[in-house]
């Protein structure tokens, strides 16, 4: 259960925002649904993956020669 706040806010629940991929900055939209809402995750924004990426780019000024797709086998230890 949750309460929304003085500015209007609530806060998904972790076991909710993981299963379905809300990260920070996600998009969504309230769809009015038989006498309730619907909270509709919007297409687009950043995988995990992505979001993982971003930071590491953010932490070391931007210089990482690796891909997306590199970074996240080495953290799968694939290589």
């Amino acid at each position: 259960m949750s309460k929304i706040t003085s500015k209007g806010q609530v806060t998904i629940p972790k076991e909710i925002r993981d299963d379905f991929g809300f990260l920070p900055g996600t998009e969504v939209e309230f769809v009015r649904e038989g006498g309730g809402i619907r909270v509709r995750k919007l297409p687009g924004g950043r995988t995990r993956g992505e979001e993982i990426v971003e930071r590491l780019k953010k932490a070391s000024g931007g210089d990482i020669p690796l891909s997306t797709d590199e970074i996240m086998a080495l953290t799968r230890g694939e290589n």
